[in-house]
C-alpha cells in the first residue's frame, strides 16, 4: 500500500506544478501512498448548499495563513480529499503550525498543520500541501482518519473515484498501518 523512498531527480521527471519553491526534504525521503479521491463536506470549497460560507473555508482563512508566512495563493481554493483506506496518518513535525487561528466570527479560532506533500495523478505530479485543522479546535465537519486533505493547484480531469498517489514527507508525517492490514 505505502513505500518509502528517496527523492530521484533524472529524465522522464514531469515538470511540477504549484508554487515556484522546492519542497525536498533535507533527507530526501518520502513516503509514497495509493489513494482514492473521495468526495469532501463541500466546505472548504462553498460547494455545499449547506455550508455557512458560501466563498468556501479555503478562501476564507488564506488571507490568516497569508499572515502567518504561508502564502497559498497559487492554490486552487479548495482541498481534494485522498482516502488511504485502510492507512491512516499522523503528525510529526509538520512545517508549519498555527495556532488559535480566528479565521471567522462564526467559528471558534482553530490550530492548523501543513506538511508538503505531492499529488500524481495521470503520471504529472502537482505540489501541495496536507491541510490539517486540528480535530479539537474544529467545530464541526470531522474527517475520517484515513481521508488526507491536501491544497494543491487545480488538477483538471479529477474526480471522485480517482486513483491518485500521495507523496508525504518521512520526517513529518507517519503512515500507520490500517486494522486489515
Amino acid at each position: 500500500m505505502f513505500t518509502e523512498g528517496k527523492e530521484e531527480r533524472g529524465e522522464g521527471m514531469e515538470e511540477k506544478e504549484g508554487p515556484e519553491e522546492e519542497m525536498v526534504p533535507e533527507n530526501g525521503e518520502w513516503v509514497t501512498i495509493q489513494g482514492v479521491v473521495v468526495e469532501g463536506y463541500g466546505v472548504a470549497s462553498g460547494m455545499s448548499d449547506e455550508s455557512p460560507y458560501p466563498e468556501g473555508t479555503i478562501t476564507t482563512q488564506l488571507p490568516f495563513f497569508r499572515e502567518l508566512g504561508l502564502d497559498f495563493s497559487t492554490f486552487y481554493p479548495a482541498t481534494l480529499n485522498i482516502s488511504i483506506h485502510p492507512l491512516s496518518f499522523a503528525l510529526k513535525y509538520p512545517e508549519h503550525t498555527f495556532r488559535q487561528v480566528k479565521w471567522s466570527g462564526q467559528a471558534p479560532a482553530e490550530d492548523f498543520s501543513f506538511a508538503p506533500c505531492r499529488v500524481t495523478l495521470a503520471e504529472k505530479t502537482y505540489r501541495g500541501f496536507v491541510y490539517y485543522p486540528h480535530p479539537e479546535t474544529k467545530p464541526d465537519h470531522h474527517q475520517d482518519p484515513s481521508t488526507v486533505e491536501v491544497i494543491t493547484g487545480f488538477i483538471p480531469d479529477v474526480a471522485y473515484g480517482t486513483p491518485v498517489e500521495l507523496q508525504v514527507r518521512r520526517d513529518q508525517i507517519t503512515v500507520l498501518a490500517g486494522e486489515d492490514e
